[in-house]
């Protein structure tokens, strides 16, 4: 292969393993299929170079080169159960909890001890997501078109009996499947990858195609940075059942021609806003920033490229379209109401 290992690229007792940089994709506008194309579902979860190298030993990477094999035993105790010597699979790391990929699991492995790594696995067990095979028993595959690569990995799955914490990711030229995936983002389906069926793996290069799921939907606009006159950006909640207001998200930043629409329908909030008080994390997973408080009184269109997470909340900034003048807050989606996700066994077992 053409591409030299990374220095990080170690794994236990400090053997250097060989291992590709990823095959990267290109956004894309348009969710039809290509010509000549597979397509696959986009995960919402950890990009991951699997590789097993020759003694038994097992490396995790992410897209990165960072060493995640400590925070994943699991998935590395499994490679070294059942798969051959010298073989590379490129996949994504995914973490399922009450029928939805839960990436705030996956976060809380992150920097974690050996020992709370073990406890996490045994309560929320990781699955490794198979989507190209690289290398096969020494053998580098990754020049071989990607119709022939996917049946070296279906292959694979079946002769070494995969399951457990192996899910094989579906691949289909069909479009209506396309279109079902496109449907399961409150699953943790982000979109869609579109790849060649006659392109070689190329490390590091963006020779992929993705299409990302963007959802449309109404939030309450309950705090903003910037100052009433200049907002930059918009901090979302959304009232439960029993009328309290959750904080679900902020926005990317307002264009100058938003910033200005919103300055005269935004109002100081009082001394009875539900967040006063609160330090509000304005980024998923990410310190606070200041923000000034507005009166609850306005509902917002927003697009979303991902569902919220179990906790109710989008890890990604979510763009701003409209204000829905005629809509009361009340009226905008609870923050209960998340869509009903696919059963599990639905990703899984697509052709």
């Amino acid at each position: 292969m053409n591409d030299k290992p990374r220095p990080s690229n170690r794994a236990a007792g400090g053997h250097l393993v060989s291992a590709p940089r990823p095959m990267l994709a290109q956004a894309v506008a348009d969710s039809r299929l290509p010509a000549g194309s597979a397509a696959e579902p986009k995960w919402d979860g950890f990009r991951s170079i699997l590789v097993r190298a020759g003694g038994g030993r097992a490396i995790l990477l992410s897209r990165r080169g960072t060493d995640l094999t400590a925070a994943f035993p699991e998935i590395a105790q499994a490679a070294e159960a059942q798969l051959p010597d010298n073989t590379v699979l490129d996949g994504e790391l995914v973490i399922w909890h009450e029928g939805r990929l839960a990436f705030e699991f996956l976060q809380s492995r992150l920097n974690s001890t050996k020992s709370a790594a073990a406890r996490q696995a045994a309560n929320h067990p990781a699955h490794y997501v198979a989507f190209d095979l690289i290398r096969l028993e020494a053998q580098d595959i990754h020049m071989l078109p990607y119709a022939d690569r996917r049946a070296a990995l279906e292959r694979l799955f079946a002769d070494r009996r995969l399951g457990g914490h192996w899910t094989l990711s579906p691949s289909t030229t069909d479009q209506s499947l396309v279109d079902e995936w496109l449907t399961w983002s409150a699953a943790g389906i982000e979109g869609v990858v579109f790849k060649r069926l006659d392109q070689p793996y190329l490390p590091g290069a963006r020779g992929w195609r993705k299409y990302r799921v963007r959802d449309t939907t109404e939030v309450v606009i309950a705090a903003i940075t910037g100052t009433l006159q200049q907002p930059r950006s918009l901090l979302f909640g959304r009232y439960d059942a029993r009328d309290h207001l959750h904080y679900v998200g902020s926005s990317t930043g307002l264009t100058a021609v938003a910033a200005r629409s919103l300055a005269g329908a935004l109002t100081a909030a009082d001394v009875q806003h539900p967040w006063r008080g609160q330090v509000l994390d304005t980024r998923w997973g990410r310190a606070s920033r200041e923000v000034t408080l507005v009166k609850p009184d306005l509902v917002a269109e927003v697009s979303a490229d991902v569902s919220p997470d179990a906790g109710g909340r989008w890890r990604h900034p979510v763009r701003f379209h409209r204000v829905r003048a005629q809509m009361h807050p009340m009226q905008a989606p609870k923050f209960e109401e998340l869509n009903e996700p696919p059963r599990e066994d639905d990703l899984h077992d697509q052709p």
